[in-house]
């Protein structure tokens, strides 16, 4: 995907990072159980657009990172994946 392209689409997606082949937010939450909650909620909505992030999980935090491997970097199914969990958050 050109850079230009990216930087389009990660402008309508504030809190997330573009940089270099990755698409990266951290969500905070009061509590371990709103976090794992969340991240249960990734899962269910990765699932069923068939693609996964990557999580880093902590007691209050989640780092969600997209990337499309087969591609070698993003692609458009990252932004619209991303949009989709900005909607749980």
């Amino acid at each position: 995907m050109p850079a230009d392209e990216i930087r389009t689409l990660a402008a309508l997606l504030p809190g997330w990072e573009a940089a270099g082949d990755e698409l990266t937010r951290t969500f905070r939450f009061d509590d371990y159980y709103r976090t794992i909650a969340f991240v249960n909620a990734v899962a269910w909505v990765s699932h069923r657009a068939d693609h996964h992030p990557d999580l880093e999980v902590g007691y209050n935090r989640c780092r969600v990172r997209y990337t499309t491997h087969s591609a070698g970097g993003l692609t458009t199914n990252d932004f619209a994946c991303a949009a989709r969990v900005d909607a749980l958050g």
